[in-house]
């Protein structure tokens, strides 16, 4: 596997990650901005070569993190980078796969009771959509399962009352709602736009598990500027130096 070296967060967080296969982006950038802060366990579910985790890792320090993800080849680089970063006392890799039918069950995540899960879940749906022909890229594009069964996942892993944050594409919103029904509430929706006139491409999903406070739709975040570069707000938290906005305190 060919690798590349490379950096987020204004150079803060270095990375190796394969030449062709997923590459850490915006996704992950404003996934790991969404992290609340505080000092409880976090996990990253489906982490990939670590960037969302170990990002939470580096501007938390009260944070303990587990990166969770079933392909060997990116978990290990996922542990390279947490050395690599000086974060590996705080940040433990899991191999497991998040939609197996035992997952969750036995160690070392039988015990685990996060405060938050953040998750980037596969975008594509298995037959539904063409498939990359790099083996690294189709594996994390497209979900073998459900998202229902994603989220069933993540819930084996938090805290009562803990909070699930998911990024996801904005026309799986329906979807997303539907598998958070009934096990979760006080969630917020922060849709992402490419520019301020234009759809949303992707929606930030925060809910807190067994909570009854109703649904909140914040406002838009939007990337770019309608003549280039980013946003104020788009350029803060891909430098670093803000978190994503969820509006006011909630219960």
């Amino acid at each position: 596997m060919i690798t590349t070296r490379d950096t987020l967060f204004g150079g803060t967080l270095r990375l190796e990650q394969p030449e062709k296969g997923h590459r850490a982006g915006t996704d992950a950038v404003l996934l790991a901005a969404s992290c609340p802060p505080g000092e409880g366990l976090v996990c990253d579910l489906g982490c990939g070569v670590g960037t969302v985790g170990l990002r939470v890792a580096q501007h938390h320090p009260g944070r303990r993190v587990l990166l969770i993800d079933n392909d060997p080849l990116v978990l290990g680089l996922a542990a390279r980078n947490g050395v690599d970063n000086g974060l590996a006392e705080r940040c433990m890799t899991v191999r497991a796969d998040v939609l197996g039918r035992d997952f969750g069950q036995g160690p070392p995540l039988e015990r685990v009771r996060a405060a938050v899960v953040l998750s980037n879940p596969p975008f594509a749906e298995a037959g539904r959509q063409p498939v990359s022909p790099t083996p690294l890229r189709a594996s994390a594009h497209v979900l073998a399962g459900t998202l229902d069964g994603w989220i069933r996942a993540a819930i084996r892993l938090l805290a009562p009352k803990g909070d699930l944050i998911v990024i996801h594409r904005a026309e799986a919103l329906a979807d997303l709602l539907a598998a958070l029904a009934g096990r979760f509430g006080g969630i917020r929706i922060r849709p992402v736009l490419p520019q301020a006139d234009s759809a949303a491409s992707r929606i930030l999903v925060r809910a807190r598990l067994g909570s009854r406070t109703p649904l909140t739709l914040l406002p838009p975040l939007v990337l770019h500027r309608a003549g280039g570069g980013f946003t104020d707000e788009a350029e803060a938290i891909h430098a670093g130096t803000a978190s994503v906005d969820w509006g006011e305190a909630r219960r």
